[in-house]
């Protein structure tokens, strides 16, 4: 009978012969056979079984095998003996491993045969064991779910008592091993019903056995707080929450929230898992779990925790915004509808309190744009309902993974607390190319200068291996006086005292060099930098950079070279028509907004905000106004008209800066020749454009009658293309009534100049000394070409209260070139005559007609633009930049940058033309620079391995129950200060910003 058998399943007969065979077979085992035939066939039928070629094989093998062992139960229970078992359980059979289900399977389908043999119990022993040990083993899904439909089958195998529970511990664990990699429906809902499998055993279990359930608790917790970097549970451990009773919620959370052996950043840990969690298919009741933990850590008061989990998780759930959005509208059910409405309520109240992240926000803004807007008043009434404060200063914890570099390559600034002033700063002046590349290609010696610090600070954002870096040392050093540790403070102020802390230091050693001569100076040059000496009176000339002749040299400093340019005012007397002109250098200028423009723009009328809008800067500085340079009332400023489109743009802002004014009644000017107080009229003009010219947009009045500072939230349209009017300096020179004049500011609250500058050196003083001119010729002017590089973003509803991060373009091309001129499409024709050489046109600043289109030959535009926010950098576009405030009203830009273009045969300044202030190419980095950042590389990459090596320890030394805890020494916080008002983060690893 074997013989056919065997014959059958390899022979080449049909489907229904091999049937109709298999039927004969099966019915002869109701007759006679020996016992010898009855183990021949059982062999056969097990090896039919186990390792047949084809599903009909191995089909045969079980028919067979349950026909004879019915009829022929004796043999059958002396073929399927315990060591027949422990023999397939450890060994497998012929060239099957132990491991495969199929041996599962066939246990499974024996035990059910022999259920009614006394031989039975010793196999139950045997399985016992054996199944225990093959939980320790760490069994696939596939294996560990034909494991539990066996066990589930028949309970005696199950192991009991002490066993019983380290069997429910191990199969918790084993299930955190599991890991799906199919892609297909199919696969995906294969696994779902393995783990769905598993997880009903241990619900059984824990039913027949309730001494079982806490301990596995214990267990999965202690796998889901492991901060073992090396070791990433599996989401199927939320198939367990379901089999949980509701009614141990309260035990259990008091019991986790309460126990002083676990650390907070093991139960941070454990949450940030629970609410991945929410993602696997048909797990019931983990929101409610989470949500319980929630509440039961803010009852004891454990919001660093809260903050934590916030913070690491915020950034992941947002993505999945859009797309839960558009579900809410498309099921149709009214519960999701009045969801949604609470939904969309606490997206605006997540915006508004983590603003500065309009390329994470922008696609949701898009999606709910037609749903009702809380208030601002009912956002701030949802925030607090719920504050929580942190006890610690705790954010991030440091036992997480550090993200690598992000797909920009660019290297982000930690936020050292409170100071994404100068993270913003800092990432506009490394995005100025030219500075970057001649900052780098400085030879300097002396470590105390803060020039040298600036240059290793940028070499690490060039060339560190680490995702960001922390620039303590440049914080010491660059950081004002006046400015106090971890307070907020104005990004602009500090710009202004940079520039000027790196001018003053290159003109003290100039000062230095001319009082010694033989000595060597703290400046080395390469060979094409000659050796420059110059004294204090010098204007402020400079040895910091070279690329001048021999026979011309440049002795300016560098940021007098890249950042400075020269106004000149001009008062011209209404009685006598004499003129009094100064010159002044500056760094940026600050632009005030138009009370007339801001009213013209709301048709309401001005608001408080509008009525203070000329009445200060941002800087609280010591800077006097000179005598009678008052800017007069609303009602007696002659303003040039502006735009009719709105909104208000830079132009308009650099247009009223260049108006001509009036100086009536109690600023009336008092005239030298009529020896009395005369109407006059005062303006001003740019004689030398800066090669980056810096704006600064006074966003931050001073409310008289409120006594507060308000921000003003109009949008201004930002142009990547402009042109500049700049006069050609002239000492016999006309200046009509369309010349312009400086804005500036004389009250009670701020005595700062709005044009901010460098401190002018003697020789500076000597010549700003006032002059009396007669009305000459027209003044030349030339129309000078800039292109945006970066942008300063506040985000914030007050001036208290707020986050920077800057926008910044790679303006060189991939080649590391700078772009010319003509790439941009600068037209000398723009329609308007603006940029001819007309006295009419001095106070007009000039914007390309395609100033809110890509920019040509720039198929990379959308990845030219990056964002950064402290130690995040993103790829970003022109058009995010421009239609910021559109769409997040609180994010306003606040210093720009525009680069100088080249224009052949320009003589922009009307001087010797200069050379070497564009560097074609990324300096070589200098021995001593690239020594440091190898050592720090080095030190990063111990970092990473001694913190892996501490994290795999303390996993290892844990229990299987809750983690031990210890004095929760994190690091400081990377915030910028605690909330209020519109304050918002700068990365997810803060809880607020303040500004000032």
């Amino acid at each position: 009978m074997d013989k056919i058998l065997e014959g059958l399943v390899s022979s080449d007969h049909s489907v229904p012969v091999k049937r109709a065979i298999i039927k004969k077979v099966v019915e002869a085992a109701e007759k006679g056979v020996t016992e010898e035939q009855c183990q021949a066939l059982f062999t056969l039928t097990t090896r039919l079984i186990l390792v047949g070629e084809d599903a009909f094989q191995k089909q045969v093998g079980f028919q067979v095998l349950e026909a004879y062992a019915r009829y022929h139960r004796p043999e059958f229970e002396r073929y399927f003996s315990k060591d027949f078992v422990l023999s397939l359980l450890q060994q497998g059979y012929s060239q099957l491993d132990h491991k495969d289900p199929a041996i599962i399977d066939y246990i499974h389908c024996c035990l059910r045969l022999l259920i009614s043999c006394p031989s039975v119990l010793e196999i139950f022993s045997v399985v016992q064991v054996e199944v225990l040990r093959m939980v320790c083993e760490r069994p696939d899904p596939a294996l560990c779910a034909r494991l539990s439909t066996m066990l589930s089958d028949f309970v005696q195998c199950i192991p009991r008592d002490k066993s019983g529970v380290l069997f429910c511990q191990q199969l918790v664990r084993t299930i955190s091993y599991f890991h799906c990699f199919a892609s297909q429906e199919r696969e995906l809902r294969e696994y779902v019903g393995q783990v769905t499998k598993v997880s009903t055993l241990l619900q059984n279990i824990w039913k027949s056995d309730p001494t079982t359930l806490l301990p596995s608790l214990q267990e999965v917790f202690a796998i889901i707080s492991s901060i073992d970097p090396s070791f990433d549970p599996s989401i199927a451990l939320a198939s367990l929450v379901q089999h949980i009773p509701v009614q141990m919620i309260t035990v259990l959370i008091k019991s986790l929230t309460t126990d002083q052996n676990v650390k907070d950043a093991n139960m941070t840990k454990a949450l940030c898992r629970m609410i991945d969690w929410l993602s696997w298919p048909l797990a019931q009741h983990v929101d409610t779990w989470v949500i319980a933990l929630l509440k039961g850590l803010a009852a004891v008061q454990k919001f660093t925790i809260l903050i934590d989990v916030t913070l690491l998780k915020i950034e992941l759930v947002v993505p999945h915004v859009v797309h839960l959005v558009q579900s809410l509208r498309t099921d149709g059910l009214p519960t999701s509808k009045a969801f949604l409405l609470q939904f969309t309520e606490l997206i605006h109240c997540m915006m508004y309190q983590y603003s500065g992240f309009p390329d994470l926000y922008d696609h949701i803004v898009e999606a709910i744009k037609d749903l009702p807007k809380p208030g601002e008043e009912k956002i701030k009434l949802v925030l607090n309902q719920s504050a929580w404060t942190s006890q610690s200063n705790s954010f991030a914890s440091g036992h997480l993974k550090e993200a690598g570099k992000s797909e920009t390559g660019k290297t982000g600034l930690v936020n050292l607390g409170n100071t994404c002033y100068m993270n913003s700063i800092i990432q506009t002046l490394f995005m100025a190319t030219d500075f970057r590349r001649h900052v780098l290609s400085l030879h300097l010696n002396g470590s105390n200068m803060l020039m040298k610090k600036l240059q290793l600070l940028f070499a690490f954002l060039a060339h560190t291996q680490r995702a960001a870096y922390a620039p303590r040392n440049f914080l010491e050093a660059s950081r004002p006086p006046w400015f106090n540790m971890g307070s907020q403070q104005d990004c602009s102020e500090y710009l202004r005292f940079l520039l000027d802390r790196l001018h003053e230091e290159e003109k003290t050693l100039q000062v230095l060099e001319s009082a010694q001569p033989k000595v060597s100076s703290h400046i080395e040059r390469n060979g094409k930098d000659p050796t420059c000496q110059s004294s204090p009176e010098d204007t402020g000339e400079s040895s910091l950079t070279g690329g001048e002749t021999m026979h011309e040299p440049d002795k300016r400093t560098l940021i007098e070279r890249l950042f400075g340019g020269k106004l000149i005012t001009s008062i011209r007397c209404m009685q006598c028509n004499s003129i009094s002109e100064k010159g002044e250098p500056f760094t940026d200028l600050s632009l005030a907004f138009c009370p007339s423009a801001t009213a013209q723009h709301r048709p309401e009328g001005p608001s408080e905000e509008a009525k203070g809008l000329c009445q200060g800067s941002v800087n609280g500085g010591s800077e006097n106004p000179d005598p009678g340079s008052v800017k007069a009332p609303a009602n007696s400023v002659h303003v040039v008209p502006v735009t009719n489109e709105p909104p208000l743009s830079v132009p308009d802002l650099v247009n009223y800066f260049l108006a001509p004014e009036i100086l009536d009644e109690e600023n009336a000017y008092f005239c030298e020749k009529c020896i009395s107080l005369q109407r006059a009229e005062r303006s001003l003009k740019v004689v030398s454009a800066p090669e980056y010219l810096i704006l600064t947009l006074l966003r931050f009045s001073y409310d008289a009658k409120c006594h507060v500072r308000r921000k003003i939230l109009d949008n201004v349209t930002i142009p990547s293309l402009m042109r500049l009017p700049v006069q050609a300096p002239s000492t016999s020179t006309q200046c009509s009534s369309s010349t312009s004049s400086p804005l500036q500011v004389d009250s009670p609250e701020s005595s700062e100049n709005l044009a901010k500058k460098l401190k002018p050196s003697q020789k500076d003083e000597e010549e700003g000394e006032e002059q009396q001119i007669n009305r000459g010729g027209d003044i030349p002017v030339q129309s000078v070409p800039y292109v945006l590089c970066s942008v300063v973003m506040h985000s914030g509803v007050s001036s208290e209260s707020g986050h920077y991060y800057s926008y910044g373009r790679n303006i060189s091309g991939a080649d590391g070139t700078q772009h010319p001129a003509s790439c941009f499409t600068l037209k000398e024709d723009l329609g308007n005559s603006q940029a001819e050489s007309n006295p009419s046109t001095c106070s007009s600043l000039s914007v390309l007609p395609e100033q809110g289109d890509p920019l040509p030959n720039s198929g990379q535009e959308a990845r030219d633009w990056l964002l950064f926010n402290d130690s995040r950098v993103t790829f970003t576009s022109f058009q995010s930049v421009q239609n910021i405030t559109n769409r997040f009203p609180k994010d306003t830009a606040y210093v720009l940058m525009y680069r100088k273009q080249e224009v052949p045969g320009q003589n922009i300044n009307g001087g010797p033309k200069e050379n070497g202030m564009r560097v074609s190419a990324e300096p070589p980095l200098q021995k001593e620079l690239l020594d440091a950042i190898i050592k720090d590389n080095k030190l990063y990459l111990q970092e990473q391995e001694l913190n892996a090596r501490t994290q795999a320890l303390q996993a290892s030394s844990s229990s299987c129950s809750f983690r031990p805890n210890g004095s929760d020494d994190n690091n400081p916080p990377g915030s910028c200060g605690p909330s209020g008002g519109g304050g918002g983060g700068g990365g997810f690893n803060t809880i607020s910003r303040l500004v000032f």
